[in-house]
């Protein structure tokens, strides 16, 4: 049997019409654990669509729960997520991660910011590779997300995502996060779904829809819905792509 595809984004707006494209008559709604999740089946693969919740920790419970009750490649974490100054993304456009980054786990010294490799703490151990903040996308499964949004006509980059637990509400701040960590966008669970599927050996890909520029909070200039809809559209069919084919880890 083939493994189910999981998709999973924080909120039902952020998944809202791709559960709705989902449907058919075998459609399931359940809850596992307290969070929504719906089993369909898509052109022949079974998908599972997760809400998680907001932040790192309903992120990585969503993960490990599908994890410990299906067999599941690959995952695709989506949603929106606010773009950095100067990197030419905005609202509607699409960022896909190359790599996840987690933003806030390290220590601030007299010298600066310094991560989990410099405190000789690492986040994940598998057999003697060891990871601190970063964790690899799929490329495969990279270059298939630009394709689409490409040959959809979006304005779409490839780059380092951070996940934070503190969303960026000022532009010093965008900046120096920007420029640590070469990224195009941040948001608040992506590392975390990274993290468990690096201890489950599972790969997955992160697609955004950019809601905002990360800079001096001023939400008016937000526009989270076409952020969102942007987003489904090429989760929808980046997941035509994929569904005809066994991806193996």
């Amino acid at each position: 049997m083939k493994p189910h595809i999981a998709l999973i984004a924080a909120t039902y707006g952020e998944s809202d019409r791709l559960e709705k494209a989902l449907s058919d008559r075998n459609r399931k709604s359940i809850r596992l654990a307290g969070k929504r999740l719906i089993k369909a089946k898509h052109l022949g693969r079974d998908v599972l669509l997760m809400n998680s919740g907001v932040g790192k920790v309903n992120a990585a419970h969503a993960a490990t729960l599908l994890f410990e009750n299906y067999s599941v490649n690959p995952v695709v974490a989506f949603g929106i997520g606010g773009a950095y100054p100067y990197t030419m993304l905005y609202p509607g456009d699409i960022a896909i991660a190359d790599r996840e980054i987690y933003g806030d786990e390290g220590v601030i010294t007299l010298k600066g910011w310094k991560g989990l490799k410099d405190m000789g703490f690492p986040s994940v151990l598998c057999g003697r590779r060891r990871f601190f903040n970063e964790f690899s996308m799929d490329m495969k499964l990279v270059k298939k997300a630009d394709n689409v949004a490409a040959a959809m006509g979006l304005n779409k980059k490839v780059g380092p995502f951070v996940t934070v637990s503190t969303c960026t509400g000022t532009a010093e701040r965008a900046v120096e996060l920007a420029k640590r960590f070469n990224a195009i966008c941040e948001n608040m669970e992506g590392a975390a779904i990274a993290h468990i599927c690096t201890i489950y050996g599972v790969p997955m890909i992160e697609i955004r829809g950019i809601s905002n520029i990360a800079t001096d909070r001023d939400t008016s200039s937000w526009d989270l819905r076409l952020a969102s809809e942007n987003c489904q559209k090429v989760v929808f069919e980046f997941l035509k792509g994929i569904c005809s084919r066994l991806l193996t880890p």
